[in-house]
């Protein structure tokens, strides 16, 4: 599939129209798959350490399962619905601005463009001519990095990010489940280290931030969820026996 950049722009930069909206659920995801390796991995591993059965293992990675994908969802609904409300409020206090006072309005934006550097002339005649095109689209655009056309969806952050949580589960019970008792806390283990390895690297290539560290950050935060929870459980089956 090829990707379309707008005129001017370069392969690999975020010139496309709706970016907000990608990396909305492109985050969501990615942190929603983390979450559900992680805590349900950490819940299977701790009760798996303090019995054999399989049952009670199944019952509580299924609670964490489901409780997770909701709770997930819930959060990110209500985190961009915030700010969703916010960009909604600043571009119509923007819209009422323009309609009130279009001559101040127009100075302001002046003056926004010659503190990028522009000459007085140049930034005027752009700042003109943009409005022209369409004020409110250019005032939201230099003086609050808002696009009234790419506000994000609250709705496309929660699916994202339930589903990806459900994905994401469904690899440490599948191990914990699926193998035999010696081995399966060992294994389990080791497949969510990589898993989360892996989405800390998706992380990082999202926000354009150093891929190595991330992975690092996110493998040891995982390994210390899972030893304790581990040991809390170790400790527990032998109280119990």
């Amino acid at each position: 599939m090829t990707t379309q950049t707008a005129p001017g722009g370069h392969a690999g930069e975020p010139h496309r129209q709706g970016l907000a909206q990608r990396l909305n659920w492109l985050r969501a995801g990615v942190l929603g798959a983390n979450d559900g390796i992680v805590s349900t991995a950490a819940v299977v591993v701790g009760v798996a350490s303090a019995t054999s059965d399989v049952l009670p293992v199944l019952l509580a990675g299924s609670a964490a399962l489901v409780g997770g994908a909701i709770s997930m969802a819930l959060g990110e609904y209500v985190s961009v619905s915030s700010q969703r409300d916010s960009e909604r409020t600043l571009i119509e206090k923007e819209r009422r601005e323009l309609a009130e006072e279009p001559e101040a309005e127009l100075a302001e934006l002046v003056g926004l463009y010659e503190q990028q550097g522009l000459s007085h002339a140049t930034a005027t005649a752009v700042a003109t001519e943009l409005t022209g095109r369409d004020a409110l689209k250019a005032h939201l655009a230099i003086e609050l990095g808002i696009d009234q056309d790419d506000v994000v969806s609250p709705w496309h952050a929660a699916l994202a990010s339930a589903v990806a949580f459900f994905i994401g589960a469904l690899l440490p019970m599948a191990t914990i489940l699926l193998l035999p008792h010696p081995a399966r806390i060992v294994a389990t283990f080791v497949a969510v280290l990589l898993a989360l390895a892996v989405t800390g690297y998706l992380a990082a290539w999202i926000g354009g931030s150093p891929r190595g560290r991330a992975v690092i950050r996110t493998v040891i935060g995982g390994a210390i969820a899972l030893a304790a929870t581990f040991l809390v459980g170790s400790i527990f089956g032998t109280a119990a026996g």
